[in-house]
Order: structure tokens, then sequence, then C-alpha cells
């Protein structure tokens, strides 16, 4: 029997296709099209709702959440809901679903984040309702630390009282809590669709 040559262009075309029929991406979203994405309101509101949620949500909750959202009451009016989960089941859905961002399930009407997400999330991501993203607290973090270090070193009032390595042990103690939230809630947006 002959070994099959993977690297031949008629393999690698149908590993290609096999990939996009399974919605398996290799490569991460182009920042192109992650802006593209996110410039919907629809879209970011999916994205947002999904990473909240975890795991599966039907379409008729993720309608009616952004709706809600949309309409400033709860629930939202029914012509608000309608026009959501019509551009949800049409437009907004079937472009994630085919970025691989989300899973769309059609039949079931259940739609989930999958790896993509991970992709689009760093864009989105924020740690908290003001608006400070992962990068800014990392910076913030790095500098408050040095700048507080230094002064120990420096002898500087009320901070030489406590040993710079003391200090130091705290701030990387800081670094490893903030990372392990991140990544926690990078797993969790990442979670694919069993």
């Amino acid at each position: 029997m002959e070994p099959i040559d993977t690297f031949s262009p008629v393999n690698a075309l149908h590993i290609e296709v096999f990939q996009q029929s399974m919605q398996i991406r290799s490569d991460p979203l182009p920042e192109t099209v992650i802006h593209d994405l996110l410039s919907n309101s629809r879209r970011k509101n999916t994205l947002r709702e999904l990473r909240t949620r975890g795991g599966a949500v039907s379409v008729r909750e993720l309608s009616e959440s952004i709706a809600a959202d949309e309409a400033g009451t709860n629930p939202a009016p029914a012509c608000v809901r309608e026009s959501v989960y019509a551009s949800l089941h049409q437009t907004h859905l079937p472009r994630l679903h085919e970025l691989g961002v989300v899973e769309y399930d059609r039949t079931r009407k259940e739609v989930r984040t999958c790896r993509g997400a991970r992709d689009v999330g760093r864009y989105m991501e924020v740690v908290s309702g003001y608006g400070v993203t992962w990068t800014e607290l990392y910076q913030v973090l790095g500098v408050v630390t040095l700048l507080v270090v230094l002064a120990a070193q420096l002898d500087a009032p009320l901070i030489s009282a406590i040993d710079p390595v003391l200090w130091t042990s705290g701030a990387l103690a800081v670094f490893a809590a903030v990372t392990i939230v991140q990544l926690w809630r990078a797993f969790r947006i990442s979670t694919p669709l069993r």
C-alpha cells in the first residue's frame, strides 16, 4: 500500500474544505474582520450575552435579552423582539458561525461561542464596568509595583518600613491572581459546543 502524500495540493484542498465545513479555525481572525464584526451593536451584544451566560443559549432567549437592552425596557415591545430575532437568525448568527466565532445550531435554535470567540473577545474584553482592558490593568499594576519597590529601595517614609521583597512578593501574587481570572474568563469564552 502506497503512503499518502499529505503535502500534495489535492490533499491540501481536501483539508481546507474539511476545515471550512467543520468550522475549525487554525489561524486567528484578521483584525479587520474582527473590527467589522464588532462594528454592529447586535453582533457585539450577542457575543457579550453569550460570554456572560456561558454554554448554549436559545436564539429566543438571546433575542429577548438583546431587545430589552435596545429598548431599555424588560420585556421589550414585541416588534423590537421580532426584529432582533429575525436579524440574528437571518444575518448575524450565520455570519458569526461562518467565521467560527459561534456555533449556531439552526435545527435546535441554539447558539454558543466556539474557538474564534477568543480572537474577538480580546478586542472587547474589559475587566469591569469601568471600561478597563486587561492590557491597561497589567500596565497599571506594573507601574505601581515598580514605583513602590523603588520607593522602598530609596527609603521612602512608610513604604520603606516593609521589606522590598515583601512588596515584590505581594505584587507577584496580585499579578498571578489577575492572570488566573483572565485565563478563567478566556476559558469560559472559548468552551466549544459538545
